[in-house]
């Protein structure tokens, strides 16, 4: 399956929309009735529903009303329709003020505001944002959380790539756990069910002998978390371990500058 991508459009008809910029001819014929945001909103909605696969040019027309090429008058193509959708996701993220607190608060609110931003809407977990869409809502989130790096000794990459590594982490979290939704959703059975409609055929054929430390691992995991896998536990687990690893680089930067570290 095709990995959707951001800034994947034309880039400078991209930017004009992201950033509202008015086109510089005027349009002919009758007033549009339409706008950006509406046709963004409409989108979001389909895709927070269904998937970003439900999300097409005909079936926006359809919930708004209107003929099938009349969203392609306000945007060109699912391609920039995509980056509008994900600065607008970006933009309605809630934003703690953090200004005083320590630096693993900080960053730990910075992870709290992108998973919930993930559970909202889960199909932007799925999307690569390599090339991300430079919109007002994408600055403004940039900005927050570096705030968030800032005064820590870090030069300014070291900030950029602490914040890719956090943010990576928490997607990936993100990304798994919509996984195990799924799974539930498509076998009609939570965790306990589907292990308990397993377990007679898992015994006959595994032998604990032959695996013994993954069979006790396996049954330790599986008894602390009623499941193989568990997206709370992960995140939390992993969040910890992400922070330590920055309190490794942010105490070798206090060393250097003769600082405390915050």
């Amino acid at each position: 399956m095709p990995i959707e991508r951001s800034s994947a459009g034309d880039p400078a008809r991209t930017l004009e929309l992201l950033w509202r910029v008015p086109a510089d001819a005027p349009r002919r014929g009758p007033r549009q009735r339409l706008s950006v945001d509406a046709i963004v909103a409409v989108a979001t909605g389909l895709a927070d529903a269904e998937g970003l696969d439900a999300v097409t040019m005909r079936r926006v027309a359809e919930r708004l009303g209107v003929a099938p090429m009349t969203p392609y008058t306000y945007v060109p193509g699912k391609a920039e329709l995509l980056d509008l959708m994900l600065d607008a996701a970006y933009a309605g993220m809630r934003r703690a003020d953090t200004s005083g607190q320590p630096w693993r608060a900080r960053l730990t609110a910075v992870a709290e505001e992108n998973r919930s931003l993930f559970e909202r809407h889960s199909w932007v977990a799925t999307i690569s944002t390599s090339r991300p869409p430079l919109g007002p809502g994408m600055m403004a989130k940039y900005e927050h959380e570096l705030s968030a790096l800032e005064g820590l000794g870090l030069d300014d990459v070291e900030m950029d790539a602490a914040l890719t590594y956090l943010l990576t982490f928490v997607q990936a979290n993100a990304r798994s756990a919509a996984e195990a939704r799924a799974a539930r959703q498509a076998s009609a059975m939570d965790e306990e069910q589907w292990w308990a409609a397993n377990a007679p055929l898992l015994e006959r054929v595994l032998d604990p002998e032959r695996y013994p430390t993954a069979a006790r691992v396996g049954t330790s995991a599986g008894t602390a978390h009623g499941a193989a896998y568990s997206p709370g536990h992960a995140y939390a687990f992993g969040l910890s371990r992400v922070l330590d690893g920055l309190a490794v680089l942010i105490a070798g930067r206090d060393e250097r500058n003769g600082t405390e570290p915050r």
